[in-house]
Order: C-alpha cells, then sequence, then structure tokens
C-alpha cells in the first residue's frame, strides 16, 4: 500500500511536471533578439502545445530518485524535449517517414516548409545544447556538465537515434527478424529515453552498482516505449494518436506486432517491463516516480 500511495503521490505531479517543462521550453525558445521570426515560429510549433512529455517526465523522476533538486532537472528536461521535437520534424519529412500529421495537427514541413522544418530541427538539436552548456547550475561543476551532455550526445549520434534512424530507413520494404528490430529501435528511440533517466544520474550521489541498475532500467523502459507504440498503430485511429495510424503499414516498416503478432509483442513488452522494474528495485528505494512514469508507458492509450 505504500509503494501504491507513493506512485499515487507521484501521478499528482505529472501535470505539475509537464506545466514545468513547458513554462521552461516557451522562456528557452523565446529568448535571444536575433533568431529569424519564421524560424522561431516553426520551431515553437514544433514544441510548444500537445505532447506527453514522457522524456522530461523521466528526467523528473529520475532526479527524485536520485536526490536531485528539481531546479537542476530543468535543462535536462527541456533538452531532451527539444532533441526530441527535433527527431520528429526530421522523421516526419517527405525524405524520411513523409507524414503530415503530428500531435493532432499538420506537421511543421506541411505547416511551414520543408526547409523551414529542416532548419527548425537543426536548431532545436543546438538549442538543446547551448541550454545545458550555459545553465548556471551545471556550470558550477564543469566535470559533471560534461557528462551529462556526453550523455544526450551519444545518445542521440551515429550509433543511437540517428544510427537507428538509418537502419530504420534502410529495412523499409523488406521483413527483418526480431533480433534486428530491437536493435533499431533501441537506438532509434531507446537511446534518448535512456539519457533522460541517466543524465541526472551524475548529478546525484549514486552507487556504482546503483546506476549500473539504474542504467538497465533505462534501456529496457525505452524498448518498452516503442514496443507499445508500434502496438498503438494498429490498436487506435488517427483521431486518438494525433497521427496517422497506420503509418508504419503504408511505409513497409517492420514492427513488433508485424514480426511476433499483436499478443506476441504485448508479451513482448510485459517481459522486458518486468525486467526493467526488477533492476529498478535493486537499484534504490525511491522508486515510485520512475514506477508510475514505466506504468504509463506500458499502458498508456495514446
Amino acid at each position: 500500500m505504500i509503494a501504491r500511495a507513493s506512485r499515487d503521490a507521484f501521478a499528482t505531479r505529472i501535470d505539475s511536471y509537464r506545466d514545468r517543462v513547458d513554462r521552461h521550453l516557451a522562456l528557452v525558445l523565446a529568448r535571444g533578439t536575433g533568431m529569424p521570426p519564421r524560424l522561431r515560429a516553426a520551431m515553437e510549433y514544433s514544441v510548444l502545445g500537445a505532447g506527453k512529455r514522457v522524456r522530461p517526465l523521466l528526467a523528473y523522476a529520475s532526479g527524485e530518485f536520485c536526490g536531485v533538486d528539481v531546479i537542476a532537472i530543468d535543462p535536462i528536461a527541456a533538452a531532451v524535449e527539444l532533441v526530441h521535437a527535433y527527431s520528429l520534424v526530421h522523421d516526419d519529412l517527405p525524405a524520411m517517414d513523409d507524414d503530415d500529421l503530428r500531435r493532432g495537427r499538420p506537421t511543421t514541413h506541411r505547416a511551414f516548409d520543408e526547409a523551414t522544418a529542416i532548419l527548425a530541427g537543426d536548431a532545436l538539436q543546438a538549442l538543446a545544447f547551448e541550454i545545458l552548456c550555459d545553465d548556471p547550475a551545471l556550470s558550477t561543476a564543469p566535470a559533471t556538465q560534461t557528462r551529462v551532455i556526453a550523455w544526450l550526445a551519444r545518445a542521440i549520434g551515429p550509433e543511437g537515434m540517428v544510427g537507428g534512424q538509418a537502419l530504420d530507413l534502410e529495412a523499409e520494404g523488406r521483413r527483418v527478424d526480431e533480433r534486428a528490430l530491437e536493435d533499431i529501435h533501441r537506438r532509434k528511440t531507446g537511446q534518448l529515453i535512456r539519457a533522460a533517466v541517466m543524465m541526472p544520474s551524475e548529478l546525484g550521489e549514486l552507487s556504482a552498482e546503483s546506476k549500473r541498475a539504474l542504467d538497465v532500467f533505462a534501456r529496457e523502459i525505452g524498448l518498452v516505449f516503442q514496443i507499445r507504440d508500434d502496438l498503438l498503430e494498429i490498436e487506435q485511429d488517427t483521431a486518438t494518436l494525433g497521427k496517422n495510424a497506420g503509418s508504419d503499414a503504408a511505409n513497409q516498416k517492420s514492427t513488433y506486432p508485424s514480426v511476433l503478432g499483436a499478443d506476441g509483442a504485448r508479451k513482448r513488452a510485459d517481459e522486458i517491463h518486468a525486467r526493467a522494474l526488477a533492476a529498478l528495485r535493486t537499484a534504490g528505494d525511491s522508486h515510485d516516480g520512475l514506477l508510475a512514469v514505466s506504468e504509463f508507458i506500458l499502458k498508456r492509450s495514446y
């Protein structure tokens, strides 16, 4: 009952954390006077408004677990969301997934144009690193700051998110096995989620053993997120998802339901989720926030 009460207590804070990161994102996007107005508008359009904010929520929950003040998590939460938004803008482009709907409205390249969307994505990625470099609290400990930034850089680079996108594009039109599919998803989706959890760990005082266990949780919950995303493509309609349902099938992408079947994909998500929770429980006691977000990831309907 205590664990359930703690999870419920975190659930009551989810909206406040979402509001917190949204306010921080709005401030970050509004600062500076030299940004071309159309570029700023495209960046704001891509980031602000509807969004689950799962990665910032994981960052705040990880901050609670690591005993880090919420103010120190704000730049991390904003940075991972900026990078996520950039990845969506570029994923939606005609040269990539060629989608015209995101978060219930036209994708950035449809609302503006392709060139502006490309530049907005580029700018959002750069801005994510800028706020981590400029944050006054992070700047007081340069070695720690470097480790925080390195997590994000590795997560989204050629061996992480971008590499996963490349493999995903190469796999279009052909059937891949589960091992190859897992590699794609762990890179394309999982690495940024992993970074959202692990960046706050550099600011805490976890033991090496606890940090390793937290990393296992972070890696596994990222894969659960993508399996659930694949399932939602076949379970929900476009209005519910806020993006085109069935786009994976239209692009001839291999997904967990297409490789394992819907029931097999659900079973695999449950198995991996159980592994994530087992690792989390060995990492430490203050894990109820991460547990609450992980349950949302597994059971979400949008």
